[in-house]
C-alpha cells in the first residue's frame, strides 16, 4: 500500500478569528505540522485543499448575499481567492505540501476531489499518478469538507482513515454524526500515530 495525506481546508477563515472559524482550528494546523515532522517518509504524497471562491457573485448560491446564511447550503463570505482568509493557516507547514488543490471557484464545493491541482489535474488523477491507494484525511471541518472528502475517497476506491485528533468541526453533534457515517462507509476513524 502507498499512503498519501489529504489536508482539508486548513485556512485562516476556518480557524479562530476567521469568517467561519471553528474551535480548535489553529490547533489542527499545528497538529498536522507535528504529524508531518514526526512521520517523515510515511506519506508518498501530501495533498492540501483550499476553498478558493470567486471575488464576485455569490459563488453559485454558496455565499448568502441576499439573506442570512442557513449554515447548511449558504454561508457568510469566506475564503475569497487571494485574500488573507483564503491563505493556509501560518502554523501549517506548507513546505511539506506536494500538491495544492483549489476548489469552489464560482460554485459550492466541499470535497477536495471537487477541485483542481495547480497544474490543472483532478486530485484523483494526481493520486493515481503517484500510485496512492490509501489516504489519511485531516483538517477542517469534520462535518462538512472532511466528511465529503473522505466519502469521495472511499467512492474512488481508496482505503481511507480519518485521524480523529486532527479534525475539527463546526458542531460537535454534527461532527459525531459525520464520523459515524464515515465508519459505516468503511472509513477507519482513529487517532494519529506518528512513529
Amino acid at each position: 500500500m502507498t499512503r498519501g495525506l489529504l489536508i482539508v481546508d486548513v485556512q485562516n477563515d476556518f480557524t479562530e478569528g476567521g469568517a467561519l472559524g471553528v474551535d480548535g482550528g489553529a490547533a489542527i494546523a499545528s497538529g498536522v505540522t507535528s504529524l508531518l515532522q514526526a512521520s517523515a517518509g510515511t506519506y508518498a504524497l501530501v495533498m492540501a485543499s483550499r476553498d478558493w471562491h470567486a471575488q464576485t457573485g455569490d459563488n453559485g448560491g454558496h455565499f448568502a448575499t441576499m439573506s442570512d446564511p442557513d449554515y447548511v447550503t449558504s454561508w457568510p463570505v469566506h475564503c475569497v481567492e487571494g485574500t488573507p482568509g483564503a491563505a493556509y493557516h501560518p502554523a501549517l507547514a506548507v513546505d511539506a505540501i506536494d500538491v495544492n488543490v483549489k476548489k469552489g471557484h464560482g460554485e459550492p464545493a466541499y470535497s477536495l476531489f471537487e477541485g483542481l491541482t495547480d497544474d490543472g489535474r483532478t486530485p484523483a488523477d494526481a493520486l493515481r499518478t503517484a500510485g496512492i491507494d490509501e489516504v489519511d484525511v485531516v483538517g477542517i471541518a469534520t462535518d462538512h469538507c472532511v466528511r465529503a472528502t473522505a466519502l469521495d475517497a472511499v467512492h474512488g476506491g481508496l482505503r481511507v482513515r480519518v485521524l480523529s485528533d486532527l479534525v475539527a468541526g463546526v458542531s460537535p453533534e454534527a461532527s459525531a454524526t459525520a464520523l459515524d457515517e464515515l465508519r459505516a462507509a468503511g472509513v477507519r476513524v482513529e487517532p494519529s500515530d506518528p512513529a
